[in-house]
């Protein structure tokens, strides 16, 4: 390859911000390998960061809802977070991937200082991230090895292939090294590396690895469908009855003259998210539901929100008669759902949010009663005041939210997040007869290994989504993923070996003619980062 061509000169200039055809030799080997490693770490601490944005994305509304808190305006933080890392990660492995090309093609590695300052800028804002998850959201860390279940098997693959690919570099470091310990530290680290990654399926346990495919899970709308309509409002209900779920879950709050009505938010600025509270009511703060009347809380406008903000990017998708209904939404009471609910025939489930919960209860259950829905339609979710809910409505199916308190009372029903059971414990419990119902699943890789592991329904956002999955992301057999794992890793070593032997064969030659003078320039740029004697 000439010392002038384009592809040599242009990753030269970006990696170093040397565009002379000549480098400058004052530049030691011991820092263009500190540069390089540098460089091959932060590209690793990004990738596994951007897997950790990713898999989390199916909770994005927590953070946001955290950032909400804090500033009282909904911004999309977490798609924030989501496009800083993605420019970080793909800068980070473009400049890995330049410096892996200064190796092959025998260039100097000179990494610029400006680069240096972004690399640490880079780790920076990783580690923010990772404090913030540990200190404001460390119930989202067992998503993490939760998603290795589903992703396990192909980044085993992807490693695989990577390994194949980057052996050949590996391969000329270790036949070109003059130091004999140097020889062994390198085929230590790579047999080591290979040994792990080839064998690693022995500790990939998936759901998803079975050979009879259990029923798919219902789908249950978590405060109707609220990527298609604002959320907790009759329109949203209805959207979600098109997606056939089989249950309404949504939060119920006591109005001052004891309407139940239909809102998540409660406590202090409560309305202020999904209503126009601040324009109705300008100089009055509200703190709690029982501030307000049901006249009054009629008289706000509870769709205008989600059409000004987009919450999950979908309001393009809605056509110009949609978005007008979205935008007239009121708030519901209980009373409206339960009828929309006994049309339909659809269960409903419910957190409710008072600090009055005997007398709330009482109120709660008296107009589910007088509704004249099906008491069997009703999922009893309130933990407080259980024993009395019980007596009054006998009908009502119990449903609990901590596995220790529902295998005590010796209850059927459990709802809990998704991340709190493993899979092993969704089987256990199915196999006992329990019905498991799992929240908030919006992603269909999470809802894919729920299905797999058995789950009974679970609650979502994107019922519109997960209503047309007819099969599971994937699913194999046992003994199918043992035959792709050898025959992947067989293939791998193959070719691993045969480029070794090319590449020896190839070095003798060169050092032969080494030897009768006749070389003259291919291998003496090669790698000067790395030790000789």
């Amino acid at each position: 390859m000439p010392r002038k061509s384009c592809g040599r000169v242009c990753c030269r200039g970006l990696y170093s911000c040397h565009w002379e055809t000549k480098l400058r030799e004052d530049h030691p080997g011991k820092h263009a390998c500190c540069g390089f490693s540098v460089v091959l770490l932060v590209s690793l601490l990004s990738l596994c960061w951007m897997y950790i944005c990713l898999v989390t994305f199916n909770d994005q509304e927590d953070v946001n809802w955290e950032g909400f808190k804090m500033l009282k305006r909904w911004v999309n933080f977490f798609m924030l977070g989501i496009i800083v890392s993605a420019v970080l990660t793909s800068y980070c492995v473009l400049l890995l991937l330049i410096a892996l090309f200064h190796v092959a093609i025998g260039e100097k590695l000179d990494l610029h200082w400006f680069h240096m300052i972004f690399l640490s800028l880079g780790v920076l804002f990783i580690a923010s991230g990772l404090t913030g998850i540990s200190l404001k959201w460390k119930q989202e860390w067992p998503t993490v090895p939760l998603s290795l279940q589903a992703t396990g098997p192909f980044l085993q693959f992807g490693a695989v292939v990577a390994l194949t690919l980057l052996s050949p570099l590996v391969f000329r470091c270790f036949l070109r090294s003059k130091n004999a310990g140097c020889k062994v530290l390198i085929a230590l680290v790579f047999v080591v590396i290979s040994a792990a990654i080839f064998l690693c399926p022995l500790l990939i346990h998936s759901p998803c690895l079975l050979s009879e495919l259990p029923e798919k899970p219902k789908l249950i709308g978590h405060r109707g469908a609220p990527m298609k309509a604002p959320e907790n409002t009759i329109m949203a209900f209805n959207r979600s009855v098109e997606c056939g779920v089989t249950a309404f879950e949504t939060d119920v709050q006591l109005s001052k003259d004891r309407i139940p009505f239909l809102m998540h938010d409660n406590g202090s600025d409560f309305l202020l998210r999904t209503t126009n509270v601040k324009q109705k009511f300008p100089d009055t703060h509200f703190s709690h539901s029982a501030n307000l009347t049901w006249e009054e809380l009629q008289s706000l406008n509870a769709g205008e929100w989600f059409v000004e903000t987009d919450p999950f990017h979908t309001v393009r998708q809605l056509s110009e008669d949609e978005k007008k209904a979205a935008q007239n939404q009121s708030i519901p009471s209980l009373l409206q759902l339960l009828n929309l609910a006994k049309e339909h025939n659809i269960s409903v489930i419910f957190d409710l949010y008072s600090p009055d919960q005997e007398n709330d209860t009482n109120d709660t259950v008296r107009t589910i009663l007088s509704s004249g829905i099906d008491p069997s339609l009703i999922l009893w979710l309130p933990p407080d005041e259980r024993d009395a809910v019980s007596l009054a409505a006998p009908g009502f199916i119990q449903v609990y939210n901590n596995l220790k308190e529902m295998l005590n009372k010796r209850g059927t029903h459990l709802n809990m997040k998704y991340s709190k059971l493993s899979t092993e414990e969704i089987r256990e419990l199915r196999s006992h007869n329990k019905t498991v119902n799992l929240w908030v699943v919006n992603e269909p890789w999470l809802f894919s290994l729920l299905w797999c592991a058995g789950a009974s329904s679970v609650t979502t956002n994107s019922c519109h989504l997960l209503r047309d999955m007819e099969r599971p992301s994937w699913v194999m057999s046992p003994l199918q993923y043992r035959i792709a794992w050898t025959v992947v890793d067989a293939v791998a070593f193959l070719l691993m070996t045969a480029l070794f032997i090319v590449q020896r064969t190839t070095h003798s030659h060169s050092r032969e003619k080494e030897k009768r003078g006749d070389n003259t320039s291919a291998w003496n740029e090669l790698m000067p980062f790395l030790p000789t004697v």
